[in-house]
């Protein structure tokens, strides 16, 4: 079934329109969230709790690309349940070592006149992939939107895992070159 008929059924309020998200997407937002999580049981926890925020935001959001709202929708939940887990239990895992590697460049600061909007960044980092060349964007946004590993990346792309981590060294190193020119505080 076609995106736009899925958003449809929601507006029409059908529960029809879980089934066939679940169908479409169900494998996709797995997939997403064991990457954060890294535990089958709590990405299916998140999945589900994806079908019901989806169905509590549409109407009235109408998502452009559903496959992208849903994958971000099931994100932050995993980053959550992932935050959450982590205070208590203080495991390592892939999502906190991409979280680690981001620091660095995209600094946590209270103060307002040092940072810029929360949206303003989120479009000047859009713009800054953008911009990349085509495999560079790809696996920085595989390891710090989908949070996969470098070994799974370096298979991907057919790199070596050495490969991969320059590549990203570089982008962040780029990343954080270009915030500064765009006037966000460091």
């Amino acid at each position: 079934m076609e995106d736009t008929a899925i958003i449809e059924l929601y507006f029409a309020r059908e529960e029809r329109a879980i089934q066939e998200t679940m169908q479409k997407y169900g494998a996709y937002c797995m997939q997403v969230a064991r990457n954060i999580l890294r535990s089958e049981p709590d990405a299916e926890e998140c999945v589900t709790d994806t079908w019901m925020k989806a169905w509590n935001a549409i109407p009235p959001e109408r998502p452009q690309f559903l496959k992208l709202f849903l994958a971000k929708i099931t994100r932050n939940l995993s980053i959550n349940r992932y935050k959450a887990l982590r205070r208590v239990k203080r495991g390592g895992g892939e999502a906190e070592a991409a979280l680690e590697e981001l620091a660095e460049v995209v600094a946590d600061s209270t103060s307002v006149e040092d940072t810029v909007t929360a949206a303003e960044l989120s479009s000047l980092i859009d713009t800054f992939v953008r911009g990349l060349p085509e495999r560079d964007g790809n696996v920085f946004i595989r390891r710090y939107f989908y949070t996969e590993g470098v070994t799974e990346i370096a298979r991907r792309y057919n790199l070596t895992q050495t490969n991969v981590s320059v590549i990203l060294n570089r982008t962040r190193g780029k990343l954080k070159e270009y915030l500064l020119k765009a006037g966000y505080a460091i």
